[in-house]
């Protein structure tokens, strides 16, 4: 039996659970902005978050929306991680379609996907989704772009999409926050980066030991 991970992690290390996070991400037709203003994107995607959890047990970790692009970190206790990705990439595509009045389709690739197989795998997972916009000079500080569910879980905005429980963020909120806010090497962006385009998340090993400095990467 797989040893999954859960966002109550942090107090379950050595507990053998039901489900595994994943980080899926996808992007638009040749990186082009979606369409519609930003705003209207967001809604929609919030929608139809919100129906994914209720008739398909999503428990959406993290979301956060780019201009061509998002990044989810969620988990499918029921098994049904490619029936809710293709429902939820339809239904997107169709809305945010209508709203620019475009008949092709909004999404250029397939949603890639990386299972998340450890505590300290979703740490990196979870700063490097948040920080997204930050990377891109969209916003100063996480907390303050409003097309992430980063704004609502600290109560400064309103979401619709209902989130698991967030132990990662509120075990020490102000922290966190610092730990968020605070720039990573850009060697270690750069491995979480590609790690994140792995089927299962890898951090490179050390070539003088073959292995990972777990100091230095809990360090991120």
């Amino acid at each position: 039996m797989l040893v999954a991970y859960s966002c109550d992690m942090r107090r379950n290390k050595n507990s053998e659970l039901t489900e595994t996070p994943y980080h899926l991400c996808a992007r638009t037709n040749e990186r082009l902005d979606f369409g519609p203003p930003l705003e209207r994107v967001w809604l929609h995607m919030q929608n139809y978050l919100h129906f994914s959890h209720f008739a398909y047990g999503v428990r959406v970790h993290s979301f956060v929306l780019m201009p061509n692009h998002f990044h989810l970190l969620a988990s499918f206790p029921r098994g049904n991680l490619s029936q809710t990705m293709n429902y939820f990439m339809r239904e997107t595509s169709r809305a945010i379609a209508r709203d620019c009045n475009r008949s092709n389709h909004i999404y250029g690739t397939r949603v890639f996907r990386s299972e998340i197989r450890s505590f300290h795998y979703f740490m990196h997972a979870y700063k490097y989704v948040y920080r997204n916009p930050v990377e891109a000079n969209l916003c100063d500080r996480v907390e303050g772009y409003k097309f992430s569910t980063l704004p609502s879980l600290l109560g400064l905005s309103h979401g619709m999409v209902p989130l698991a429980e967030d132990t990662l963020l509120f075990d020490d909120l102000e922290n966190q926050l610092v730990w968020l806010n605070s720039k990573p090497d850009e060697v270690h962006r750069e491995s979480v980066k590609r790690a994140l385009r792995r089927q299962s998340f890898e951090l490179p090993r050390s070539k003088r030991s073959g292995a990972v400095n777990e100091l230095e990467l809990m360090r991120y």
